[in-house]
């Protein structure tokens, strides 16, 4: 299915310690791969080689630095594509990893490594697919909980950088405009925040604005996570946080909407991305954030 023409291409995510989120990145690298009409290798940056391969169906996690290397010992690879499997500009595709194929170019000085753009694009306000699928997510959730007009708070993990954070605003914004009237409210929140007023951006968190005017009954979180997870999964920190607020607010219930990873259209978005990489340059300083996000 490769065409030798193209690089190798990745689907690259965070990783994590739940296999979950690997075996979700596995199948989603399989779908764009269809697409793509190209092999897409699921790759973390760090973490899920952790996870014993008994838990990923006997094959191990792949991480990106041993994965490329890997790849040029067994066939002479100079020439990748990271698809990043996140939504805005974080630090670790756009900084960790220029660093390490920066370190790696000193004794591999053919390498080439293209990164496509992320998910969100905040330079394009007609580009909706992102909150169109939050939106569905949360009619469905909508429909099989049996709720008229609930409240919704689209929920993202929190960051210290503004450009992340930039996007969870920018989306929360196209998701009232989504919903509409489907909503009485529609506002962003954050899981967690670092101290100190720097990252004040981050508030409202998901259990300050859980219980307040407008979110005290019926309340749909809209996960802007893409895979489960320790935050995201059952039994994460998201659902120990509605369950205290539930706990503290008589009346209060709030419902998770599926996970983005579950959304066919995804794929879709993935594939435009996938398609810009390739006339990319090569990366070889840390790339600079989104206009719209400086």
């Amino acid at each position: 299915m490769a065409n030798d023409n193209q690089p190798c291409t990745l689907l690259v995510d965070n990783g994590s310690y739940r296999p979950e989120a690997t075996l979700s990145l596995r199948r989603i690298a399989a779908a764009l791969g269809e697409e793509a009409g190209t092999t897409v290798h699921p790759v973390s940056l760090l973490h899920s080689t952790k996870v014993d391969p008994a838990d990923l169906d006997g094959t191990p996690a792949q991480i990106f630095e041993p994965f490329v290397k890997a790849r040029h010992a067994a066939d002479g690879t100079n020439s990748f594509l990271v698809v990043p499997f996140f939504f805005g500009h974080t630090a670790a595709i756009f900084e960790y990893l220029p660093q390490r194929v920066r370190e790696m170019r000193a004794d591999w000085p053919e390498l080439e490594v293209r990164v496509a753009p992320c998910m969100v694009d905040l330079d394009n306000p007609e580009d909706r697919t992102v909150a169109g699928i939050l939106a569905d997510l949360v009619r469905r959730k909508a429909g099989e909980e049996g709720l008229e007009r609930p409240a919704v708070t689209l929920v993202d993990h929190g960051t210290p950088r503004l450009a992340v954070n930039q996007v969870r605003n920018h989306l929360a914004a196209q998701l009232r405009e989504e919903l509409g009237s489907e909503a009485s409210a529609v506002e962003a929140s954050s899981m967690e925040r670092r101290e100190g007023d720097e990252y004040a951006f981050n508030e409202p968190l998901l259990e300050n604005l859980l219980g307040t005017e407008g979110f005290e009954g019926e309340v749909i979180l809209s996960m802007l996570f893409l895979s489960p997870g320790r935050h995201a999964g059952p039994g994460g920190d998201i659902a120990e946080i509605c369950e205290a607020a539930e706990k503290g607010h008589p009346g209060l219930r709030t419902h998770m909407s599926d996970l983005i990873a579950s959304h066919p259209r995804v794929v879709d978005i993935l594939a435009a991305r996938y398609r810009q990489g390739l006339t990319s340059e090569p990366v070889k300083e840390e790339v600079a954030p989104p206009k719209a996000a400086r």
